[in-house]
């Protein structure tokens, strides 16, 4: 058995947060890169801006967008390791709280979604996404997600009649209508499957998978394939001015589900696909 402290949880959550804002994981770099590299007139000068966005962000240590996000985090807990210090959410907040003041994050959370919409002041709470694994470890995993993007995702409870030409009818119709909003090209993260709930879990979770890496059920890469070629061929683009790349990837995780139910949830990712992980 293995025991981590608070103190532990803090600095590691801290840290993931404050670099996640500034710094695009390899994968997303290199496709943004690689779009650059293919599109012409004003997409390519739009995603020259993107890439060079993305070194000034690195030299200068300051955030790759204004909106740093509500901070989601995927936490992979080995049934060996032993929290001694009470609830681990604490923990979890408390290294947000102060990666925003000692970053100088921009404070994206309000206590009330409908009433008093009065900010926290320090992005907390976050979201915290629990699993227990057979290990003496523990992962986490930090996403800050901007409300751009977020604002533009969408779940649907399908008829099990409406198949696959029902989710992707779903699937590009949610991406058409958000049009340049999610700031383009996206990550087109997909849940099917499960219930109403687990649908969305898999499709935010979806948007960690490497760029460049399929599902390993060959019909699902197939149809990853084709969903990513058709959201290409709508022309919305960069930023929503046209061109060759609206989505530099579609990834798709399923799960079994009801008889009567066929959900799919579409979470969509802006280019600034920002994520870090760490292994304690």
């Amino acid at each position: 058995m293995r025991r981590i402290g608070k103190e532990e949880i803090i600095r590691e959550v801290k840290d993931l947060y404050k670099e996640a804002v500034i710094s695009l994981p390899e994968d997303v770099s290199k496709a943004l890169k690689d779009a650059f590299n293919k599109e012409e007139g004003t997409a390519k000068e739009i995603l020259k801006q993107i890439v060079d966005n993305e070194r000034v962000s690195l030299e200068d240590r300051i955030p790759l967008c204004q909106d740093t996000g509500i901070a989601v985090l995927f936490v992979e807990w080995g049934c060996k390791v032993i929290y001694e210090d009470g609830d681990p959410m604490d923990a979890f907040n408390e290294g947000i709280r102060l990666a925003v003041k000692e970053g100088y994050l921009r404070a994206s959370v309000v206590e009330d979604p409908v009433f008093s919409r009065k900010n926290t002041g320090d992005n907390t709470p976050s979201i915290v996404h629990f699993e227990m694994v057979k290990s003496d470890k523990v992962k986490i995993t930090l996403a800050p997600k901007g409300a751009g993007s977020e604002n533009m995702s969408a779940l649907k409870m399908l008829k099990p009649a409406e198949g696959l030409d029902g989710v992707k009818a779903f699937v590009i119709e949610t991406v058409k209508k958000a049009g340049g909003n999610p700031c383009p090209p996206v990550i087109v993260g997909i849940g099917i499957g499960g219930n109403f709930e687990k649908a969305a879990l898999l499709a935010k979770k979806s948007l960690l998978r490497k760029i460049g890496e399929s599902n390993p059920n060959p019909l699902y890469a197939k149809l990853e394939k084709e969903l990513l070629e058709d959201i290409n061929s709508l022309n919305i683009g960069a930023m929503g001015i046209g061109g060759k790349t609206t989505a530099l990837a579609v990834h798709i995780e399923y799960y079994p589900c009801h008889i009567a139910s066929l959900p799919v949830a579409v979470n969509i990712q802006c280019h600034s696909a920002r994520h870090k992980e760490v292994v304690l």
